[in-house]
């Protein structure tokens, strides 16, 4: 999905001057039904119960298994998906997440959760 002149390319080659190893994987797309499937595990209720927040999250990542993690902690962390403990289940905000800006890219993702972290760690990922 990154093209040879992706950025991701020349932070890589830099982290491994300094004798760190980066691993990197290949992985396909998910499809809607694993969508599903992995929601319906991660939060322990039936598949017929997370269908349409999967729709919503297939839609938004189209399947990329990185942009769909780094999503849902990003909807748990905006308490758009919330444990609801008197009810014992997970709860969201279906229509809050299908009309919530999100970017274009993983990259672009990332970028913005990186922008969340103190300064002093941003400033010792600039130095790589």
């Amino acid at each position: 999905e990154m093209s040879d002149d992706h950025p991701i390319w020349n932070l890589i080659s830099s982290v491994q001057k300094f004798d760190v190893n980066a691993t990197i994987i290949n992985m396909s797309q998910l499809d809607k039904y694993l969508v599903n499937e992995m929601l319906s595990d991660a939060l322990c209720l039936f598949p017929r119960d997370t269908r349409p927040l999967a729709d919503i999250l297939y839609h938004k990542t189209k399947g990329n298994p990185l942009f769909f993690s780094r999503l849902m902690v990003s909807l748990s962390r905006d308490v758009l998906l919330r444990l609801n403990l008197s009810r014992r289940r997970w709860e969201w905000e279906e229509e809050k997440i299908q009309s919530m800006k999100i970017p274009d890219d993983v990259a672009e993702l990332l970028t913005n959760s990186i922008g969340r972290l103190p300064s002093d760690v941003q400033d010792a990922l600039c130095t790589l």
